[in-house]
């Protein structure tokens, strides 16, 4: 696919196995081994991967230390050393992974939420870059993350573009929830050693405040998110986040690619951590594991229709648009789980449903990552009404463990679930565009239709959805293609300059 392997830095605030919080860390621990084992029939790509290094990861190993010019002062930054292992051609590839550490800045109970979260991540981006020439190793790309990331670009082009080691890197900075945009107080521009001229509409000013959001989508060579719809939906002021305008002046350099998950974890015909094991050939074994949850959850093991819902508990998830319907989707002949944690609100308002029916909704407040599995492969239906979402996730593991979901056509959403055809049998899932709890309940209800009324359709549909590919070498693909176009426009502008 390409003339030489590339070499590639992920750089990300959390990373799995070592530290998440949310999906970034899912993308930024799979996205790099499937970049290792793709786009060359002979070799894989050098790919490595930069986080900080917080007080709860155990087990990196001491690589270098070294001073960094911070502001008026210098912090001693400490590089620490582990890996994440891929598979390639039978064997095993690890995916090295550089840790920033500081004690001042990451020795602390907590990855983020802190006062001093500018210094903390302006801190880290610095030490990105200082710390690459020291390795005696040049990515041709670096691929950022997220606001925490968004000052590798500026400072790339801003403070290194002179220094030879560094004119040839190029950047590519991805949006994975533009909500977040670690927005700052103007004398955060002191910090990163720049002068007033950067606080202005046309750089990094953004109503009265210094973004590194802005920063990343202004400075990166090319801008990515995670789907192609939500690519569009930010460009508008609906789901802009008052970044609409920002991301119109780039859409020309603004791309969306669907995430991907790990099909070794994501494997119902392997996966440890449910009852009974099957897949698309295997697909009746699959009801084991809904008796199973039923009876985890405290419900009666019946052959009735499950709906999952595995979400944040948050308004973004559309738990409002389950709550004004609640009352007519339990005088239906089904039972509901959730899990979840998140606003105590929504937390408290599941509680009260769930008292109010304790026969038909299994409850469960917190992170648990194998009653999740046990969701995805036991329930019949998988739930998505988010008012926006940027890619999701839930959607493409329900799919894989042949639960049909229901979704609101939004952002990665509208590009991995289409409107199932009972005519034709098209179509992976139910969904609905109107964010509203009527609409809502129609796609519900075309669904358990199907399940009851044509139940020789519904368990093709199952069988067929388990054998889609949402895997990470589909979209690391069109990551590589993405590097290798931003490399070329890179390229372009230095010998125009």
């Amino acid at each position: 696919m390409f003339d030489r392997p590339l070499k590639i830095l992920l750089v990300a605030s959390e990373v799995v196995p070592f530290a998440k919080t949310g999906g970034l860390a899912d993308v930024a621990g799979s996205l790099p081994k499937a970049l290792a084992t793709v786009g060359n029939d002979n070799l894989g790509n050098d790919v490595r991967v930069a986080m900080p290094h917080y007080k709860q990861i155990e087990g990196a190993s001491y690589r270098m230390d070294f001073p960094v010019q911070f502001g008026d002062r210098l912090e001693t930054a400490v590089i620490q050393e582990s890996s994440i292992e891929a598979q390639f051609q039978g064997e095993h590839r690890l995916v090295p992974v550089y840790m920033i550490n500081n004690y001042h800045y990451f020795y602390r109970d907590g990855m983020y939420m802190f006062p001093d979260e500018a210094e903390r991540f302006a801190f880290f981006c610095r030490t990105v870059l200082e710390m690459l020439p020291r390795l005696n190793w040049q990515p041709d790309i670096i691929h950022c993350n997220d606001w925490q990331c968004g000052l590798i670009p500026l400072f790339l082009k801003v403070n290194y573009h002179q220094h030879p080691f560094y004119t040839r890197i190029t950047t590519v900075f991805t949006i994975h929830n533009l909500q977040y945009q670690g927005n700052f107080s103007k004398e955060v521009l002191n910090l990163l050693g720049l002068g007033s001229e950067f606080y202005h509409p046309e750089r990094l000013e953004f109503y009265g405040m210094v973004s590194f959001m802005k920063a990343g989508i202004l400075y990166a060579d090319l801008v990515s998110t995670v789907s192609r719809t939500y690519a569009a939906e930010i460009q508008q002021p609906e789901l802009g986040e008052r970044m609409d305008g920002v991301l119109r002046k780039r859409s020309r350099d603004l791309y969306g690619i669907v995430n991907g998950i790990n099909y070794h974890e994501f494997n119902p015909k392997t996966d440890p951590r449910i009852h009974r094991n099957y897949d698309q050939f295997t697909a009746y074994n699959k009801r084991e594991n809904k008796y199973a949850l039923q009876k985890e959850m405290g419900l009666p093991v019946q052959e009735v229709p499950v709906i999952g819902l595995i979400s944040r508990l948050v308004g973004q998830k559309g738990l409002d648009l389950l709550a004004e319907i609640i009352d007519d989707l339990m005088k239906e002949d089904i039972q509901l789980v959730v899990l979840g944690s998140g606003d105590r609100y929504y937390e408290q308002l599941l509680e009260k449903i769930k008292e109010r029916f304790p026969a038909k909704i299994g409850l469960y407040i917190g992170f648990n990552p194998i009653l999740a599995q046990r969701i995805y492969a036991g329930a019949d239906i998988f739930l998505m009404p988010s008012r926006f979402e940027p890619c999701g996730l839930g959607q493409l593991i329900s799919l894989r463990y042949g639960t049909i979901p229901v979704v609101r056509f939004t952002g990665g959403l509208a590009d991995t679930v289409s409107d199932y055809d009972p005519l034709t049998g098209s179509g992976n899932g139910f969904g609905f565009f109107e964010y509203s709890s009527d609409a809502m309940k129609k796609a519900i209800f075309r669904a358990l239709k199907l399940y009851r009324d044509e139940p020789e359709k519904w368990y093709k549909l199952v069988r067929n959805v388990m054998e889609l590919d949402f895997s990470w070498a589909r979209s690391a693909v069109e990551y590589l293609q993405l590097y290798q176009e931003s490399m070329g426009r890179h390229l372009s502008l230095q010998q125009i300059a």
